[in-house]
C-alpha cells in the first residue's frame, strides 16, 4: 500500500520550540501531550482540577502526565496547583453579566438550563441561574453528566420527602461536588456510579424491611448506622443476624447496641452469617462455653441452629 503523507489543514500559529517538541515525543504519552497543547493554547498556565474535566481524563492520569512532563522541565512545579480548586460550598461569583455573555458565546449553557427546568417542572431564580452557571464553568462537568445528577438529585428527593418535593439549587450544588471529588467527570463513569447507587439503594430497602422500619424513611443518624455497616462489608444476613441478638438482648431495635455487636464482629474480621456464626463455632470449641444464648449452636428451647433460625428470618424479610 502507498504511504499517504498528511498536513494539517491550517497554517500552525502556536509556538513551540523544537527542543521541547522533541521532549514531548520522547515521553510516547498521549495525555501528557494533550496537557501541554491546553497549557500552551491557554498562555502556560494549568489548573489540574479543571484541566482533568476538560480533557476528559481522571485526575490521577493528569497528575501522572504532569510529572513526566516537569521530569523533562517542560513545567516547573513551584508553579503547578495539585489540589481541588475550593471547598464544596463555594463557587465563584458570577454576575448575570457573565452568564449572558457566555450564554451568548456558546448556546450549550442555554441547553443545560432548559433541561433543568423541565426537569425541575419550574423557572430557575437568578441565584439558581448562578449555582447552575459555577457547576457547568467552575466544574467544568461534562453536559450530559450534569442532566444525570439533576435527574439524580431529583429522585432522592423524590424517594426521601414525596413525588410533590424537588431538590434545591443547592442541593445539586453538593452532589455536584461529590461527584466532582470522586472524579465521576464521564457519561461512563456517571452511569456506572448510579448503578451502584441504586443497587445500595435496594439492599438499604431490605434492611429497612427486616428491621420492621415501616411507613418512614431512615433517619439520618439511622442512615449513617446502616451505611457505615454495608461500607466496612457486611451483608444482609449478617445484619438480619444482630438485630436478631439485638432484640433477644434488650427487647426491641436498639441502634448503639446492635452497632455494637457490628463493630465486634468487625473487630474480628467476621462480615457475613456464615463468618459470625463458623466463628462462634470455634469460640465456644475453645473456652468451653459461649456467654451469650443467641449464639449457641442449638438452641435450647427450639432445637434449631442458629443458620436455621437466620434462614427463618430472612425468609420473612424476603415475604414481607
Amino acid at each position: 500500500m502507498e504511504d499517504k503523507k498528511y498536513r494539517l489543514s491550517g497554517e500552525p500559529n502556536l509556538a513551540l520550540p523544537t527542543v521541547d517538541a522533541d521532549k514531548l515525543l520522547s515521553l510516547s504519552d498521549g495525555t501528557a501531550t494533550l496537557l501541554y497543547l491546553y497549557a500552551l493554547r491557554n498562555g502556560g498556565a494549568v489548573d489540574l482540577a479543571g484541566v482533568a474535566s476538560s480533557l476528559r481524563r481522571t485526575k490521577t492520569e493528569i497528575e501522572n502526565a504532569m510529572a513526566k512532563l516537569c521530569e523533562t522541565g517542560l513545567f516547573r512545579t513551584g508553579e503547578v496547583k495539585t489540589t481541588l480548586p475550593l471547598p464544596a460550598d463555594e463557587l465563584p461569583e458570577y454576575t448575570a453579566e457573565d452568564i449572558a455573555s457566555r450564554t451568548g458565546e456558546n448556546g450549550e449553557f442555554k441547553a443545560i438550563v432548559d433541561e433543568t427546568q423541565r426537569i425541575m417542572g419550574h423557572m430557575l431564580t437568578g441565584t439558581d441561574l448562578k449555582i447552575l452557571f459555577g457547576i457547568y464553568d467552575y466544574l467544568r462537568l461534562p453536559t450530559e453528566v450534569i442532566f444525570l445528577l439533576i435527574n439524580h438529585c431529583v429522585a432522592e428527593t423524590h424517594e426521601h420527602q414525596g413525588l410533590g418535593k424537588f431538590p434545591s439549587m443547592r442541593t445539586i450544588e453538593k452532589e455536584a461536588y461529590v461527584w466532582y471529588n470522586r472524579e465521576i467527570l464521564t457519561l461512563e463513569l456517571a452511569e456506572e456510579y448510579l448503578l451502584r447507587v441504586r443497587a445500595r439503594f435496594g439492599v438499604m430497602n431490605d434492611i429497612k424491611r427486616l428491621l420492621q422500619i415501616n411507613g418512614r424513611n431512615f433517619s439520618s443518624t439511622e442512615r449513617k448506622y446502616v451505611e457505615s455497616w454495608l461500607d466496612i462489608g457486611f451483608d444482609l444476613e449478617a445484619i438480619a443476624l444482630a438485630y436478631d441478638k439485638t432484640v433477644v438482648k434488650t427487647g426491641g431495635l436498639t441502634w448503639k447496641y446492635m452497632n455494637s455487636i457490628i463493630m465486634s464482629w468487625h473487630s474480628k474480621n467476621l462480615h457475613t452469617a456464615e463468618e459470625v456464626i463458623n466463628g462462634d463455632a470455634r469460640a465456644n470449641t475453645s473456652a468451653g462455653a459461649y456467654g451469650h444464648q443467641a449464639f449457641q449452636p442449638k438452641s435450647a428451647s427450639t432445637g434449631e441452629s442458629e443458620l436455621e433460625r437466620m434462614e427463618k428470618i430472612l425468609n420473612r424479610v424476603k415475604n414481607g
